[in-house]
């Protein structure tokens, strides 16, 4: 079994799926995909968007945070599950988590208990991030044993050079 954890910053459509697969094509062990999805937590969310929203929230209501905490989850895990099914169709065998913690923190945990031999990190582009090397990339390959690679969601690779 050679193992991947795949951290995705968002639903993967068919062209990510595709690239994902075609990387580990020819490989004779059966290749298993491991795939992570943070979602925010919502006193975090709620607290960045306040300027925007202009403080008509109540955060002190504890419906309003777990009301929002729960649509957050909700909608995390569809993205995770059809991530999953894209996978799960090219033949491919997949588990799935979501996390509202640090996702580099819980990719680690990931490598660790799956046994991965390798990480794919695939988010959309993060220039500012990516140059002070506070990305999760750079974050990830600081803290791993094993090879990480870096893909741009839903973009070519020819496009990725």
């Amino acid at each position: 079994m050679y193992d991947v954890a795949l951290l995705i910053e968002r639903q993967l459509n068919e062209l990510d799926a595709d690239q994902i697969i075609a990387l580990h094509e020819g490989l004779e062990d059966t290749v298993r995909y491991h795939l992570l999805l943070p979602v925010q937590p919502s006193a975090a969310l709620l607290t960045a968007s306040m300027g925007t929203l202009g403080g008509q929230i109540p955060l002190t209501e504890p419906d309003v945070l777990e009301d929002v905490q729960n649509e957050i989850v909700k909608a995390g895990q569809s993205e995770l599950d059809a991530s999953a099914a894209l996978i799960t169709a090219r033949g491919a065998e997949v588990t799935s988590l979501l996390t509202e913690g640090d996702p580099i923190d819980a990719l680690i945990a990931m490598v660790k208990d799956t046994g991965s031999n390798e990480v794919i990190i695939l988010t959309e582009p993060h220039i500012v991030k990516e140059f002070l090397q506070i990305d999760w990339t750079s974050r990830a390959q600081r803290k791993l044993d094993v090879p990480s690679i870096h893909l741009l969601e839903h973009v070519p690779f020819d496009a990725q050079r």
